[in-house]
């Protein structure tokens, strides 16, 4: 296995994850609400999101871009709706941390934590095709389907630095749940979904403009 290649592929999963943007918050209010280990699972669904466009350009199925590129439109819009819907949701909630911390979260609200990052990366086909731009530029990871070792390589790697940016995020930002109280926390969630919902409107003005 070439060190190299593994560590393009990480730092590639770090650069994708890292930027502010609705899953940023979605894992960061989690890690204060919940505990770090939620705000980890959220990640965890981005970085199988970054995974599938990962693998979508490292082992250069066509199909898979010509599926996203024919229906990115209409996946705009469902990730923008999704993203003003969970924002609207984020806003108005009253969380409490006491019941919180004895809250015993259910199988399927796990599902739903993992699920709701997932789809917002999956749904955003600028996402696969920065993977497409940078496997192109970057030399060495562009294999167009012809070296499948070289490819399954960079993918995991890639989904290991995503989730390493994940880790950190949600490690980090836990530390301080201890500071937190009700009044903040609900500031948090007010200042967060109205972040989201603003990320869903721009997203929705830019599908809106395309159309005119």
């Amino acid at each position: 296995m070439e060190f190299g290649l593994v560590a393009n592929g990480v730092a590639i999963g770090m650069a994708v994850a890292a930027p502010i943007g609705p899953v940023n918050l979605i894992v960061i209010r989690r890690s204060l609400r919940l505990g770090g280990i939620f705000g980890f699972l959220s990640g965890l669904g981005a970085a199988c999101g970054d995974g599938v466009f990962a693998a979508i350009a490292g082992f250069g199925l066509t199909a898979a871009m010509d599926f996203v590129l024919r229906f990115q439109l209409p996946l705009q819009i469902v990730g923008s709706l999704f993203l003003i819907g969970l924002g609207l949701t984020t806003f108005r909630a009253h969380p409490h941390l006491r019941e919180d911390e004895n809250e015993t979260v259910s199988k399927t609200a796990l599902l739903r934590i993992f699920a709701t990052t997932f789809m917002l990366t999956i749904t955003n086909p600028a996402t696969m095709f920065g993977f497409v731009a940078i496997f192109g530029g970057v030399a060495g990871l562009a294999t167009g389907g012809e070296d499948y070792g070289h490819a399954a390589t960079i993918v995991l790697s890639v989904f290991c630095g995503s989730l390493l940016w994940w880790a950190s995020v949600s490690g980090f930002v836990s530390l301080f749940r201890h500071r937190m109280n009700d009044r903040l926390l609900e500031l948090v969630n007010q200042v967060s979904g109205g972040l989201i919902i603003t990320f869903g409107l721009i997203i929705l003005g830019r599908v809106i403009w395309n159309l005119i």
